[in-house]
């Protein structure tokens, strides 16, 4: 039992000792200097190209779309509709409206419009009757009427001749004394009761030639006017009823709606009317609402939003990369907006503005398809390019450091274009030069470059604050380590 208590003191005081040992081999190295050198990270300057892209997330749409829109007259209520993402063909059904208010509105329509119709008729028929009375009139009361006072001025014509011998008579038996002065005197006034006769017949004929047929005519005439221009108000009225029965009926027709060309059914919160929502059985739709769209898959685009800081470099024709998934298309800018979209704390107030790329058509394309969409804004060849990590700005500019064979110097650089990640070089910098690319971990002098304020802060471009919370974050990174 004794041997058992001092084997396991024995065991006790090894253990403690190594535990010892172990605990100082971990602290140790933290209480001793390195001899070694810091070795640096370096870039070797070389000529090279250089290209400058801005990346915008956006979604695939038709840069046409057909919009399939609800055509009747106040509203309707959604029966049945398509689903969205249909394939259909010309003249395939898509949605199907309310169509009791519009049947009731085209029975009393109907009413109305057989009513004018029969008032059309009964005019027509007055209009013909006034015509016939013209035509009657002329050839019949007046010829007439002109005949038989032709006839009796004839009849006095012959009254007169027969009056004239026989007073011619009288006077011949008058002078041999046959017939007394009184007989004589009968014998004249019968011949001028004749004369006064036809005087009157012949006044009675130019009376109805310049008078009474004239008076008739225009009463005829008026009468034919009149029912002329009833029957131009009933055709009127007729053309007005057929008109809103045929609206309704266009009204109808419109209850029911059909695909006039083939292709992709979608819902417009599919497409660029984020806002409009989707419809459903049952929903009440207003006139003129846009309800399917049918995208031309053959003329396809991307919509991004560019922010204003590379708006002003963006130009109609550039060339851009889409990717979508797995697949990569070149495409080009082909509209800028020249407004802005509306920012606020929903868009985190970035200003950007509607940018579109058209691409070619492509096997799968679909609208609402996410991509990202690099556009190539400069291309520079043959250039000095410095890493955006290895620049230090500063109030006298932008700084970085060498490594040569006399140590580490700092080369003060005039800079170029820059994609964010490397930025040219116009001055400062030769080929060949190696640049230390992390100084804010290891140059002290950079450490203390980069915490001063610069002395143009309202100057700087997108690129130099690019730059600058590069460096911050290095900076930041390095204090964490010490």
């Amino acid at each position: 039992m004794s041997s058992i208590l001092q084997f396991t003191k024995r065991f006790g005081i090894a253990f403690l000792v190594i535990a010892g040992l172990t605990a100082m081999g971990a602290i140790a190295p933290r209480f001793m200097k390195s001899s070694e050198p810091v070795k640096h990270l370096t870039h070797t300057m070389a000529l090279g190209s250089l290209s400058v892209t801005v990346t915008e997330n956006g979604a695939v749409e038709s840069s046409n779309n057909k919009e399939i829109k609800c055509l009747v007259q106040g509203g309707s209520t959604v029966l049945w509709v398509i689903e969205t993402g249909t394939l259909v063909n010309s003249g395939d059904e898509l949605v199907r409206l309310d169509q009791s208010k519009i049947e009731d509105k085209i029975l009393q329509q109907r009413i109305v419009y057989e009513t004018a119709l029969a008032n059309k008729i009964t005019a027509e028929s007055d209009v013909a009757v006034a015509e016939i009375s013209i035509t009657e009139y002329l050839e019949g009361s007046y010829k007439e009427s002109r005949s038989l006072v032709e006839k009796e001025i004839f009849e006095a014509e012959q009254s007169l001749r027969k009056t004239e011998l026989a007073y011619d008579s009288a006077i011949r038996l008058a002078a041999k004394g046959v017939l007394k002065s009184l007989q004589l005197e009968g014998e004249k006034f019968a011949v001028d009761s004749a004369k006064k006769d036809l005087e009157l017949k012949k006044t009675k004929l130019e009376s109805l030639e310049r008078y009474s047929k004239e008076k008739m005519m225009q009463q005829l005439r008026s009468t034919l006017r009149a029912a002329q221009a009833k029957l131009a108000s009933f055709e009127a009225s007729l053309e007005l009823e057929k008109t809103r029965l045929d609206r309704e009926k266009q009204q109808l027709a419109n209850c029911v709606i059909r695909a006039d060309t083939a292709g992709m059914v979608i819902f417009p919160s599919m497409a660029a009317w984020k806002d409009t929502p989707d419809i459903t059985e049952g929903a009440v739709v207003r006139e003129q609402q846009t309800l399917l769209v049918i995208p031309d898959v053959s003329k396809m685009q991307v919509k991004v939003g560019i922010h204003e800081s590379k708006v002003d470099r963006l130009k109609v024709g550039m060339p851009a990369k889409v990717q979508l998934q797995d697949l990569v298309l070149e495409g080009e800018v082909s509209e800028i907006a020249e407004v802005t979209r509306p920012a606020g704390w929903w868009t985190g107030n970035l200003v950007k503005y509607d940018t579109k790329i058209a691409i070619k058509p492509h096997p799968g394309l679909k609208p609402g398809m996410s991509a990202v969409v690099d556009v190539v804004l400069a291309t520079h060849d043959n250039v000095l390019t410095i890493p955006v990590a290895s620049i230090v700005e500063s109030k006298d500019g932008f700084t970085c450091w060498v490594e040569t064979l006399q140590g580490v110097q700092q080369r003060v650089l005039q800079l170029g274009d820059t994609n964010d990640e490397f930025s040219v070089v116009q001055d400062g910098l030769a080929e060949g030069d190696q640049i230390i690319l992390n100084p804010l971990a290891f140059v002290k002098e950079a450490q203390a470059l980069a915490i001063q304020p610069t002395s143009r802060p309202d100057e700087k471009t997108a690129s130099e604050n690019a730059k600058t919370e590069s460096n911050k974050k290095e900076l930041s990174q390095v204090s964490n380590r010490k």
